[in-house]
């Protein structure tokens, strides 16, 4: 277990890990890639860079610089964490990671546009979390929007619980194997249908299907999804944070583009390096108590 796990390893994960790992903690980043940094061209307006360079030859400069300071670095897909009072424990496509501080760094999610009708229906039978959720469709029809291993992870956690499962893919192809129990649906949709409730969504070709709930799963759980799992609160749609970035969740923090604002490196860097000093502010009051 790592004294701080860092969900991320991009700009605002890196700058979080080098302050713990100066700190002398143990820290383990955990992360699929570096998000919207891939794509960026050239960066010449970051402060300190002699002369441009691309995201990727930023971000691989950044994660050898905390591996020289002895950080641990893991390559996988997060589909869930949870805080079980002592530790947060993620799960991933290859395996769990705990820590007993938590930083999520993931950058923003920048899935598809929503379908008409989902921003109303949120808390109305649209819901981001079935581990959070399923209890209240218990014996009901839900269906899953998503065609990966996130979409995957989510009808496993309905399966047990729920009446029925069906997997709306839009129009996506699969990436993932799923049960036969669940029902594939691959017509592209148009529209969720509802008045003060969700009761199901309309298709492209004008046919409907009722459903109870809809989970959206789209691409990679995101740090807000993770968020959800672990039991962080949410007003508006955005995490609650204090002025350190934890969430409402002792020990959970939050930096980078997935917190919203300005999405820029510089700023990205800035919010990692409050996060990691939070995490150790908080490593040692936890210290303190126990001893």
């Amino acid at each position: 277990m790592a004294d701080v796990l860092i969900i991320g390893y991009g700009p605002a994960g890196i700058s979080a890990a080098l302050y713990a790992l100066r700190s002398k903690l143990d820290v383990l980043l955990v992360g699929k890639d570096v998000g919207a940094l891939e794509k960026a061209h050239l960066i010449e307006n970051y402060y300190g860079l002699e002369k441009p360079m691309t995201g990727v030859e930023l971000a691989e400069t950044g994660k050898k610089q905390a591996l020289a300071l002895g950080a641990k670095i893991m390559d996988d897909e997060l589909t869930d964490l949870f805080f079980d009072g002592k530790e947060f424990v993620a799960t991933g496509l290859k395996g769990e990671y705990r820590g007993r501080a938590c930083i999520m760094a993931t950058g923003s999610a920048r899935k598809k546009q929503p379908l008409p009708g989902m921003a109303e229906m949120e808390g109305h039978g649209v819901s981001y979390c079935a581990v959070c959720d399923a209890f209240f469709y218990r014996g009901k029809n839900v269906a899953v929007l998503g065609s990966g291993e996130y979409a995957l992870h989510e009808c496993n956690e309905l399966l047990p619980v729920v009446g029925s499962v069906t997997l709306l893919t839009n129009g996506a192809e699969l990436t993932a194997n799923f049960p036969e129990t669940v029902k594939i649906e691959k017509r592209p949709l148009k529209a969720l249908v509802g008045t003060s409730a969700l009761e199901g969504v309309q298709f492209e070709d004008g046919s409907e299907a009722r459903i109870d709930g809809l989970f959206v799963a789209l691409g990679s759980a995101s740090a807000m999804d993770l968020a959800r799992k672990a039991g962080a609160a949410f007003e508006n749609g955005s995490a609650v944070l204090d002025s350190d970035f934890m969430t409402t969740v002792p020990g959970l923090f939050a930096a980078g583009d997935c917190t919203g604002g300005t999405l820029q490196v510089a700023v990205a860097v800035g919010e990692g390096a409050i996060a990691g000093l939070a995490a150790i502010k908080y490593l040692r009051g936890v210290r303190e108590t126990a001893g």
